[in-house]
């Protein structure tokens, strides 16, 4: 009997009802990580052969995508390390050898956040959630290029472009945009460069790389991971989550990064009233999408209900003036923090000014708004923070309150856009927002495609419901299997 995510995320070492791969190396797209523990189980693979084989991806699948910045010198040695836990009767749970890459805004080694400025700087210790990453037994594979500065630099910034690592292209086609911040985590995924990667969202930067990259991604329950050792935006906002291919694989990773306990939650899709807010006109391809995601709902028993959000203009237009406050507050500590290198704002604004590559794509706009910012103190701060806060959480909580709802879904991406620079990102619809600004979670899973190019739906509801999220995403992801392994064209068929 096929296990619920909700259990999946309380007791993931007991999940074991998944049909294993032949083999790791040629596989790697399908394979789920109960699979890949079940064959390390039987002596068919082990941790070391599993970390070669995402290397050997690295360095020959990556020359065309450039997710991966750099891979840990000690990759192998982790390894062998989980190998030998194994042999001990030692395993520290279900992730346990499982290569994971990390967005180059968490501190483990290296750290950049894609800025040349951080080249010759370190952090000081691991991030919070890489050092529980490490104590459940995970391989740290390496760090994903992001879209620099998390895309808090510039309001034309081009997504997945940093001045250390280039632009990193969509899988799917290649001269199309992965979407970011999380660009390399969801690409690398995509890819098959690793089993899972962690990304960071303040405002869409998991669900929307994930969906244009046409994998899972998981933005938690605000406080739910540890924000500690994280590169900042805003610290009312940020948070970091798993991308992966596999819900199941998802629901794994956050068991092990959460700093509390999961509420338990057995809900099924079958049975469950879901709000569906279309955002219809905007992407045809889109709306087709999400009309065919509505009748595989309803015929496997899910009552569906259209809906509207209220209040997102008035949380929409002080957005960028709260994230401006914010930044400047949350990064000089951060700077602080590390060991070495620049630390203030203005020290990178200057750096940026004479470099020859960090201005070469687009500005930096964003950091200097962000000097004339009111502080965190300013009482008109605190009014719109607690004025948007509000009424983007009010936003969720009275359409699941008035419709009688288990969750909203609704389409996370439209088709990704051309890489090109200058005006920023051909942006068309998106669908994070409400959860992103209320500090709710949001999942996305792939629902179907536009050709070569992929399309997710997304589904959220109120705070700590990332139990039933996972397991609802799980349902969603049986009933309409939709996930496309990338073939990597250089652009689109004509």
């Amino acid at each position: 009997m096929r296990r619920r995510l909700s259990t999946v995320l309380i007791a993931a070492a007991t999940i074991a009802a998944f049909t294993p791969v032949a083999n790791a190396s040629e596989n790697l797209d399908s394979a789920t990580i109960p699979a890949l523990q079940q064959q390390m189980a039987a002596g068919r693979l082990n941790a070391v052969r599993l970390t070669s084989a995402y290397l050997q991806r690295i360095r020959t699948v990556d020359r065309k995508v450039r997710a991966v910045l750099r891979v840990e010198p000690d990759a192998v040695a982790q390894a062998e390390a989980s190998d030998a836990r194994r042999k001990a009767n030692a395993l520290r749970g279900p992730l346990d050898g499982i290569p994971v890459l990390l967005k180059d805004n968490i501190d483990a080694g290296v750290t950049t956040v894609g800025s040349r400025a951080l080249l010759d700087s370190r952090p000081a210790k691991d991030a919070e959630l890489v050092r529980k990453l490490r104590a459940a037994g995970a391989v740290i594979l390496g760090k994903t290029n992001l879209s620099e500065w998390a895309n808090f630099r510039s309001a034309k910034a081009t997504s997945g472009w940093s001045g250390v690592g280039g632009q990193t292209a969509n899988p799917h086609v290649l001269d199309r945009n992965p979407c970011g911040s999380s660009s390399g985590s969801g690409a690398a995924v995509a890819a098959s460069l690793a089993q899972v990667a962690i990304g960071t969202e303040t405002n869409g930067s998991i669900v929307c790389p994930a969906g244009a990259t046409g994998v899972v991604g998981l933005k938690p329950t605000l406080g739910t991971v540890s924000g500690e050792g994280v590169a900042p935006i805003s610290h009312e906002q940020d948070t970091a989550g798993p991308m992966a291919r596999h819900v199941v694989d998802a629901a794994i990773t956050l068991n092990a990064l959460r700093i509390k306990p999961a509420a338990a939650d057995n809900g099924s899709l079958r049975g469950s009233r879901i709000g569906v807010w279309r955002k219809a006109g905007l992407d045809r391809d889109v709306d087709r999408v999400v009309n065919a995601t509505v009748d595989r709902l309803r015929a496997n028993g899910v009552t569906v209900v259209d809906v509207e959000l209220p209040y997102l203009d008035q949380t929409g237009q002080h957005s960028l003036a709260l994230l401006l406050s914010e930044f400047k507050h949350d990064l000089p500590a951060y700077l602080a923090s590390r060991v070495g290198g620049p630390k203030t704002l203005e020290e990178l604004i200057r750096f940026n000014t004479n470099d020859p590559v960090e201005l070469s794509k687009f500005g930096q706009e964003l950091f200097t708004q962000t000097l004339a910012a009111p502080p965190t103190t300013d009482p008109e701060y605190r009014r719109k923070r607690a004025l948007v806060t509000d009424l983007s959480r009010r936003s969720i909580d009275e359409t699941v309150a008035k419709h009688r709802l288990d969750a909203i879904l609704a389409p996370t991406n439209s088709p990704a856009w051309k890489t090109e620079y200058g005006e920023g990102d051909a942006f068309v619809l998106g669908s994070g927002g409400p959860a992103a600004m209320s500090g709710y979670p949001n999942i996305t899973v792939p629902a179907g495609a536009a050709g070569p190019l992929p399309i997710g739906v997304s589904l959220f509801a109120g705070r700590d419901t990332d139990a039933r999220l996972l397991a609802y995403a799980a349902d969603l992801e049986r009933l309409q299997p939709a996930r496309l392994t990338p073939r990597y064209l250089p652009t689109l068929p004509r």
